[in-house]
């Protein structure tokens, strides 16, 4: 039989609490917070593992919670949380059916698809850099790099906007993407304004890194001086893209014309 936990002030779920909360909690404990049976299956399916896992006892007979208890029986601590005490851990609208504590030193180590990268520079909104890791590795960029303020990679708010995606990918937070464009050999893009060259006049076949920077400010002078402007066509009356919608704009471009050589 499993152990349960019915008072929100017991010593595990205040721990839950701060991993959840503080990313100085998880750089410290080395540890993140999967809310969902969602991020908990998929980080199964890619070869990872979780070391607790908390379960909402009002889900007991969900199909797909008692699925998740069988996969995680025999390696993982199993524990029934009430509902109202889960539901104080989680910002979610309501207690979802299962938390999973995962420890970032054992991630899955996914397979490098492509030599391209993706580098992000000052990314504040969670759910912008949620998105962009989630663009990244449907494009098939498996390669990550993050400037040492932006959002934490590791927030439950960035793990839910990119659905599964950290654990498809290479994620080095605090980088320094000076370092890494200078270490790199293919070409490098950043998206600028009063580029005079287009995006679809670059040719994206050979290995690529990208670099993106802060929703308001962009990428810094001294970092875009680094890699050429390119300019994403605009017809229409805005100013600029949000700074996902422009990533996904440029990374399915190359998917474009890599497909478009295949054929």
């Amino acid at each position: 039989m499993l152990a349960r936990i019915d008072s929100p002030h017991n010593p595990q779920l205040k721990t839950l609490n701060r991993l959840l909360e503080k990313a100085k909690a998880r750089q410290t404990e080395q540890q993140c917070v999967l809310e969902g049976l969602h991020l908990c299956h998929t980080l199964l399916d890619r070869g990872g593992c979780l070391e607790r896992l908390y379960l909402n006892s009002r889900a007991e007979h969900h199909p797909e919670v008692q699925a998740l208890l069988q996969r995680c029986a025999t390696t993982t601590e199993c524990v029934w949380v009430a509902e109202a005490a889960l539901q104080k851990m989680s910002a979610l609208h309501s207690a979802p059916e299962v938390l999973g504590v995962m420890s970032l030193a054992a991630l899955p180590h996914p397979m490098v698809m492509s030599q391209d990268k993706l580098l992000l520079e000052s990314i504040r909104d969670p759910g912008n850099l949620g998105t962009l890791l989630r663009t990244a590795a449907a494009a098939g960029i498996s390669q990550v790099y993050l400037s040492p303020d932006c959002v934490d990679a590791w927030s439950s708010k960035v793990l839910r906007a990119a659905m599964g995606a950290h654990f498809s990918l290479q994620i080095v937070s605090n980088a320094d993407l000076a370092r890494v464009l200078a270490d790199f050999s293919g070409t490098k893009l950043v998206t600028h304004l009063a580029a005079e060259h287009s995006l679809y006049q670059c040719d994206l076949t050979s290995p690529c890194a990208f670099v993106f920077g802060n929703e308001g400010t962009g990428v810094s002078d001294a970092l875009a001086a680094l890699a050429q402007p390119v300019l994403i066509p605009m017809p229409g009356q805005t100013e600029s893209l949000n700074v996902a919608i422009a990533a996904a704009v440029c990374l399915f471009e190359q998917v474009r014309q890599r497909a478009a050589v295949l054929v």
